[in-house]
């Protein structure tokens, strides 16, 4: 069977799926304002839960998080047993977060979408990255520096399990590269975020632990 329509179809759909700007969306009906134009300037989770609380946050978090997991399902449904296809599905998605049509191409960072395509497709080493970001943010409460080494620690895991622990990972040469870009392009969106590490000015959640710790180390 052909499948040059129903790949089109999946490319399209999965980029159009992207591009609905959750926190756009939230803000503008329930707020009044664009997201945009508030804290960071970004659409995604993390400053909406900045700018309009945790609910909303979490409410745009698994929006955002299934609009990742959706092409992936649709992808496996339209071209069975193709890796390839549902990780081109999950990209194209997460490249409609970044750069949404809906939204002038001003889009987030596309994290919470990347991780919703790569919990359908690989959801062991997900798991490992998802604990990295936690850890990272439960103990500085900066999301950017977290999302990163989830990132890289997502390539490092799939070659740890492959080549050093000798579990068969199907699919292992089609995810490999695609884990080594989707590194890339984590810390390629963070650009910003990088250099306000460096500087110190990084932005961060002011989580109650934190701030005991600090008050004892004055």
């Amino acid at each position: 069977m052909d499948n040059t329509l129903p790949a089109i179809l999946l490319i399209v759909i999965s980029y159009l799926i992207g591009s609905i700007p959750s926190g756009v969306i939230v803000s503008r009906f329930f707020f009044g304002f664009d997201i945009r134009d508030k804290g960071s300037g970004n659409m995604g989770s993390t400053n909406v839960f900045r700018v309009l609380g945790r609910k909303w946050g979490i409410i745009v978090q698994l929006a955002d998080i299934l609009k990742g997991i959706i092409p992936v399902i649709l992808a496996f449904w339209l071209i069975p047993d193709s890796m390839l296809w549902a990780l081109l599905a999950g990209i194209c998605s997460t490249i409609g977060h970044i750069f949404p049509v809906f939204s002038h191409f001003k889009g987030g960072k596309g994290i919470n979408t990347l991780a919703g395509m790569l919990i359908a497709i690989d959801p062991l080493d997900t798991t490992v990255a998802l604990i990295i970001f936690l850890l990272v943010f439960v103990s500085t409460g900066i999301v950017s520096l977290g999302s990163m080494l989830a990132a890289i620690m997502l390539t490092l895991s799939l070659i740890l399990r492959q080549n050093i622990l000798t579990v068969r990972v199907d699919g292992y040469y089609i995810l490999l590269p695609f884990f080594v870009a989707i590194s890339f392009l984590v810390i390629l969106t963070h650009k910003k975020n990088i250099s306000r590490l460096l500087k110190g000015t990084e932005n961060r959640f002011s989580l109650p632990w934190l701030q005991r710790t600090s008050k004892k180390g004055k």
